[in-house]
């Protein structure tokens, strides 16, 4: 097994991608923290992977403090890390000039300021390790998406920040890469749906869908399909790739 004993943080670890990338990575003999808001949340993700391999950090990546607590309680409880996966996201839609001043601060926080300093405290480990960093941007930190400023602007930054960050820790010997996944099956389009979709769910779902190039049977992607590429870009078969930010949308955003 390819990660075999492989040190691997992941925030956002509870549900939807990050869960997904967590049962990835237990399977291929991996030693997983997952970081979650919540007791109730990290229990019923153990429950769900049920593997010895699997470690839970009850933690709040919204602060500064919050991601620096979460890594030295991963490097302490796994003796370092090798991979970091920045997984923990909030959704947020509507027009702008409804935007709150506290709805901005909660999705840059969790969104953009918590992978930043995941990364930040990671940096040490990771540089004892020659480990990488996958970040999970979107592709609406790829293009424009209509009522999401908000959420583009914090994943646009991820995806900036990933650039970034590969460059200048490249000579550190730390791969940093991102999937930009466009919907993805996950409570947290189930959220997104109960919160905006104004009662009629097949209607939201079929208003995401439309904007996908036409193919037959169009769906949303799997949690697993995103793991998957995850796993890859974390891979050590692929030490050439650093930088990336890799599209996991169906087309959507190869063109109009």
């Amino acid at each position: 097994m390819e990660f075999e004993n492989k040190r691997v943080l992941i925030t956002g670890g509870t549900s939807g991608i990050g869960l997904a990338a967590a049962e990835a990575f237990t399977s291929d003999g991996a030693l997983v923290c997952i970081v979650g808001r919540s007791e109730k949340s990290l229990r019923k993700a153990s429950e769900k992977i049920n593997s010895e391999r699997l470690h839970l950090i009850e933690g709040d990546v919204s602060t500064a403090e919050g991601c620096k607590k979460i890594v030295t309680k991963t490097a302490g409880k796994l003796g370092g890390i090798d991979i970091v996966v920045n997984s923990a996201g909030i959704w947020l839609e509507g027009p702008a000039e409804m935007v709150t001043d506290a709805q901005w601060n909660s999705v840059m926080d969790t969104n953009l300021r918590g992978t930043f300093f995941i990364c930040r405290h990671a940096i040490p480990y990771l540089e004892k390790s020659s480990g990488c960093i996958v970040n999970i941007s979107s592709d609406s930190g790829l293009v424009g998406n209509d009522l999401a400023a908000v959420y583009c602007a914090s994943k646009g930054g991820i995806t900036l920040l990933t650039k970034s960050l590969a460059v200048e820790l490249a000579r550190k010997n730390i791969r940093v890469n991102a999937v930009c996944p466009g919907d993805v099956a996950t409570p947290m389009l189930d959220k997104a749906m109960e919160t905006y979709g104004g009662g009629d769910d097949e209607a939201y779902i079929k208003d995401l869908l439309e904007v996908y190039p036409e193919r037959p049977g169009r769906r949303f992607t799997r949690p697993e399909e995103v793991a998957r590429c995850i796993l890859f870009l974390a891979s050590g078969k692929v030490e050439a790739i650093t930088g990336a930010c890799l599209s996991i949308d169906f087309g959507l955003t190869a063109g109009y």
